[in-house]
């Protein structure tokens, strides 16, 4: 195990708290959690491709990280008009 693949661990805690927040704060906080939770897990992505040295690794995080802002986008054009 090396440095990489410890802070993808680390990293993986992250996802705690933010099931707090979605599970019990209103809409506008969730879709904050879940803009957090996609970031978090771009990160885990890109240190286990660092963690295994591939480089084709690295086309996932890139998409994940595209997909959770058209995503958080998407939800908060349709969370904004019950606020």
């Amino acid at each position: 195990m090396n440095a990489f693949a410890i802070a993808a661990l680390a990293l993986l805690g992250g996802f705690v708290p933010l099931a707090w927040v979605l599970l019990r704060e209103r809409e506008l906080d969730a879709v904050v959690a879940l803009e957090i939770g996609g970031v978090i897990v771009t990160l885990v992505l890109i240190c286990l491709g660092e963690a295994f040295h591939r480089s084709v690794y690295s086309d996932v995080p890139v998409v994940s990280a595209a997909a959770t802002w058209i995503g958080g986008m998407v939800f908060a054009r349709f969370i904004g008009r019950y606020l």
